[in-house]
């Protein structure tokens, strides 16, 4: 499965307790299993990732390098050793698909730079999916990260947000740390305009996945709980 030349394959996760085959296609599985070299954000989810989608792995007979945003920028290169011995690896976040909003992608950088084969597998993107089910423009979107924790430069930020979704007609996307989304919510409604459009999108691909969109003067005094819930927020003109 895996090709001669040492090809770097970035491996999507699901998005919460999903089941794999509902999310992954079974190529995946293959490539995982016969890898043995991995770059991951953390070693004790993507041990456990990895044993759902094939519990016959030998997980103690692997390798990991760890990437997360507290990892020394200039030591990245040398997680990739195995490949410059002819080894293939996999980069695998601790959700979603690597290298999208996620560390992995300097990873990647250095591997383009360095002439390797990049390979993406096909898996579930909560920021794509987000998008496709809002009902937003699909044709312009642009994903911002996390706003401004203080609360001034916090709603700075929604105001100049909402105003690009209405001057440049593009949907615009964000997330919170899931224990503030409530807050989030409750700013959006207080500083935006009552017609912009607002998609919530919770628990994306679970059992329990919400996406609803609705104007701003529609969510008024309707908000779902989204306390410790994993969420991408979208607003785009009304």
């Amino acid at each position: 499965m895996i090709m001669n030349s040492p090809s770097l394959y970035l491996i999507p996760v699901t998005l919460g307790d999903t089941a794999i085959n509902r999310v992954l296609p079974t190529y995946n599985t293959e490539i995982i299993t016969d890898l043995r070299f991995f770059i991951v954000e953390n070693v004790r989810s993507a041990r456990r990732f990895m044993k759902k989608c094939n519990p016959a792995i030998n997980i103690d007979g692997l390798t990991f390098f760890e990437l997360n945003e507290n990892s020394d920028r200039k030591n990245l290169e040398r997680m990739l050793a195995p490949m410059k011995e002819g080894n293939s690896m996999g980069i695998i976040s601790d959700a979603g698909c690597p290298a999208v909003a996620d560390p992995g992608a300097d990873v990647v950088a250095i591997a383009q730079r360095l002439g390797y084969k990049v390979i993406p597998l096909v898996g579930p993107s909560s920021i794509l999916m987000a998008v496709m089910a809002s009902g937003f423009n699909g044709q312009s979107f642009a994903f911002n990260g996390y706003l401004p924790i203080d609360g001034n430069e916090r709603v700075k930020k929604l105001k100049h947000l909402e105003s690009r979704a209405y001057n440049e007609d593009q949907t615009q996307l964000f997330i919170e740390t899931p224990y503030r989304n409530n807050k989030m919510a409750e700013d959006i409604l207080q500083h935006c305009r009552p017609s912009t459009h607002l998609c919530i999108a919770m628990n994306i691909s679970c059992e329990d996945e919400f996406i609803v969109s609705k104007s701003v003067k529609a969510w008024k005094n309707n908000l779902p709980d989204l306390h410790k819930k994993p969420c991408i927020f979208l607003i785009y003109k009304g």
